[in-house]
């Protein structure tokens, strides 16, 4: 089982990866393999909906999200974080998360469909709330299971060494990872017990 996640910030090192981080610490000690992929730093453009994906089977514009998508069948759960930029999470991963999910859709592959996946903000102080709402969008459009936790998933810093500090932030992200690695196990579980999937609703 493998849980891919999503570095949405151009700061390879910053707050969002500090709490991705712990994400993926708290996955491998629940014996998940994982990936940050980072993409914030990425010049992503947005969606024309130009439907040429439905002729395609991918994106007319040929960049990361083409490849994102290819890699994301192998994946088995999804986290995407992103920092806020004016009260919202940052256009980049939003540009980005609109093509990988618009495109995958209408060109035939529906990678995304009943695998968990978990929204993640970060901030110095407002917007978070926002943020995961935006974030949480694609996934119950895309027929996702969303994985919570103990709290909202966000941390608080205007860098790593302050998200660092915001203990309670840490501990939501392990509550988090905890609860996707146990969703993870019932439902390999299930599937081998012969709990088949919901068919495609056409």
């Amino acid at each position: 089982m493998k849980v891919m996640l999503e570095n949405g910030s151009p700061n390879k090192k910053g707050s969002t990866y500090t709490a991705l981080k712990q994400i993926q610490d708290t996955l491998r000690e629940e014996e998940i393999d994982s990936e940050i992929y980072q993409i914030g730093h990425k010049d992503i453009r947005g969606c024309i909906d130009c439907r040429k994906c439905s002729e395609l089977g991918k994106c007319v514009f040929d960049d990361e999200v083409n490849s994102f998508v290819e890699k994301a069948e192998e994946f088995d759960g999804f986290i995407f974080g992103g920092p806020v930029y004016y009260g919202n999470v940052n256009p980049t991963l939003t540009n980005f998360m609109t093509r990988v999910f618009f495109s995958s859709f209408f060109g035939g592959k529906r990678i995304f469909r009943l695998k968990p996946a978990a929204a993640v903000a970060s901030a110095r102080r407002a917007g978070t709330m926002t943020a995961i709402d935006t974030i949480n969008r694609f996934f119950t459009w895309g027929e996702m299971p969303i994985i919570s936790s103990s709290y909202w998933n966000v941390i608080y810093g205007n860098n790593a060494d302050e998200a660092l500090q915001d203990i309670e932030g840490l501990r939501t992200m392990t509550v988090l990872a905890r609860n996707m690695a146990w969703f993870l196990k019932i439902k390999e579980l299930s599937i081998k017990e012969g709990i088949e999937l919901p068919e495609v609703t056409k």
